[in-house]
């Protein structure tokens, strides 16, 4: 399937510059967009706590540093995501889309959704898919019950 879809992106003709735009409009004001930063604060914590024996100085290049990083490959993602948007939807779809991805429910909507999605994994509980699968799967067949 994902063949026939590259096959098929591959056959497309080039976006056009109105197109590009919409898609990196609309890529920018994405759910996923909302959730970067987050996701780049918690990744740049984390490398920060892999060199403890860096002065506080260097703690804050490493931080900047990380956050230049960030923000660059943020903006490749959102480029490329924009092109598969202005590959794959017409420029009226794009339109409308964008048209509601910056009216302002949708801005609240993207405001409320980080929240919402850490309400609902705390909720759900261990989002570890394989682990569960392997589990349940032992649970009904005896088999595959060390974790690996």
């Amino acid at each position: 399937m994902s063949l026939i879809l590259a096959l098929a992106l591959l056959a497309a003709p080039d976006p056009t510059p109105e197109a590009l735009a919409l898609g990196r409009r609309l890529a920018e004001t994405g759910t996923f967009s909302t959730l970067i930063p987050g996701v780049i604060a918690d990744e740049r914590e984390k490398l920060v706590a892999k060199f403890p024996e860096l002065s506080d100085a260097d703690k804050a290049l490493l931080r900047a540093t990380a956050d230049e990083t960030g923000k660059a490959q943020t903006d490749r993602l959102m480029d490329a995501i924009g092109r598969g948007y202005a590959a794959t939807l017409s420029i009226e779809d794009l339109r409308a889309l964008v048209a509601f991805n910056e009216s302002p429910a949708a801005q609240r909507w993207r405001a409320a959704t980080p929240a919402a999605m850490m309400g609902a994994m705390e909720s759900v509980g261990d989002p570890d898919f394989q682990e569960n699968a392997r589990k349940a799967f032992c649970k009904k067949t005896g088999k595959a019950c060390a974790p690996r």
